[in-house]
């Protein structure tokens, strides 16, 4: 597809129903139990029964398969299915798969889901403990005898440089942190409800990579989330208000690692973000000005202000002090600082709240919002509007 290309997409699929399971550090129940009890909630909520779905898409790091998934719903036949790869950044894209399935006819509802005891369970933060032989992990080796073992390693490289390239301190990033737990400390869904934290308990955490601290790094979650996809036209005859999904994109950069692109030209953005940015610009017709909602990926903060400066809510090396001055509302469900690390799932349901007019933290007039998904590997993003 050339760059200059608006896709067909955009308006012709809707989030009608989300659902979640509780947010913890210990489930108790398998990941399948989980992603069953996520899909089963978002179908109720969107008025819909497994009988109705016929399809299913999830992350290629989900263990639990979507005929496992159907069965154990009571689904019945289905017509599409599929999963996406890179971790976090297959977030938005589950719900791209979807609306692509519903707007060439392929099925006509589709559930997304992503369900994991990420803390009780395999820790992503304990880093790679063993690889099987692949092309794709064939990168890992200019990094791994070095000791960058750990995602928050990898991501410490690029934020480095970041502060180098503007002339900032590590405070830069606590702006995010601080306000991430600002709205998880009003959300009874967020682990860290009650519990917001200053910029002088950002810079009193502890070293995890510097510059990265504790506060700086996301948190390990067990839980599950799912969203229900289906035509505007169908979503408007159900109990909810459509989310429209206006645009959806995936983007990978040129010289595309996963977290370890560093033979890039720089280090101090993020071209996977920026490629999704010009996409979901184009085809949704709207730009910064036309976002009222930033749910922006958060596993670590320094991303979240490349995002900012990658989409062009503000110059380059500017967007500590974006965040700082409050100038968009960002991450309102408390991100996965503050509210759960579901591999961006919960924040594509924090938007479809805000359209709704029922989050927690509401944005009034709130009427379009953006999401965006996993960084620093091949990512994608959505705009997501209110109907009409």
């Amino acid at each position: 597809m050339s760059l200059r290309t608006r896709d067909t997409l955009g308006g012709r699929a809707a989030i009608a129903g989300i659902g979640a399971t509780e947010f913890s550090k210990d489930s108790g129940r398998s990941e399948l139990r989980l992603a069953v009890e996520a899909v089963r909630a978002a179908l109720d909520d969107a008025g819909l029964t497994p009988a109705d779905v016929d399809g299913l898409v999830t992350f290629t790091m989900d263990t639990s398969p979507e005929i496992t998934v159907a069965q154990a719903c009571g689904m019945g036949e289905l017509s599409f299915f599929s999963r996406v790869h890179y971790g976090g950044g297959a977030a938005c894209a589950t719900v791209q798969q979807a609306a692509l399935a519903v707007a060439a006819g392929v099925a006509e509802v589709v559930v997304c889901y992503r369900a994991f005891n990420e803390r009780s369970g395999r820790r992503f933060g304990a880093g790679v403990q063993h690889r099987e032989p692949s092309a794709e992990g064939a990168a890992l080796g200019w990094t791994l005898p070095f000791g960058l073992l750990t995602p928050a390693s990898w991501v410490a490289m690029a934020a480095r440089r970041y502060l180098h390239a503007y002339g900032l301190t590590p405070e830069a990033f606590g702006h995010v942190a601080v306000v991430d737990r600002g709205y998880a400390a009003t959300n009874p869904a967020a682990w860290f409800h009650g519990r917001p934290i200053t910029l002088a308990d950002h810079a009193a955490s502890r070293w995890i990579a510097e510059p990265l601290r504790l506060l700086d790094c996301c948190q390990e979650t067990d839980g599950g989330q799912a969203v229900v996809v289906t035509s505007v036209e169908r979503a408007r005859d159900l109990p909810r208000p459509p989310a429209v999904i206006a645009a959806a994109a995936q983007g990978a950069g040129r010289a595309q690692e996963q977290m370890t692109s560093f033979y890039r030209d720089g280090l101090t953005g993020l071209p996977e973000a920026g490629a999704v940015a010009r996409q979901l610009w184009r085809t949704s017709g709207l730009g910064p000005d036309g976002i009222d909602v930033g749910i922006l990926y958060d596993h670590f903060t320094p991303f979240v202000l490349m995002q900012l400066e990658e989409f062009g809510f503000c110059g380059r090396g500017e967007a500590a002090d974006f965040v700082a001055e409050r100038r968009l509302p960002l991450n309102t469900h408390g991100g996965q600082l503050g509210e759960a690390y579901l591999h961006g799932m919960n924040g594509i349901a924090e938007a479809v709240r805000q359209l709704r007019g029922t989050a927690v933290n509401q944005v009034p007039g709130a009427a379009g919002t953006l999401v965006t998904a996993g960084t620093g590997v091949p990512t994608s993003g959505l705009v997501l509007t209110a109907d009409g």
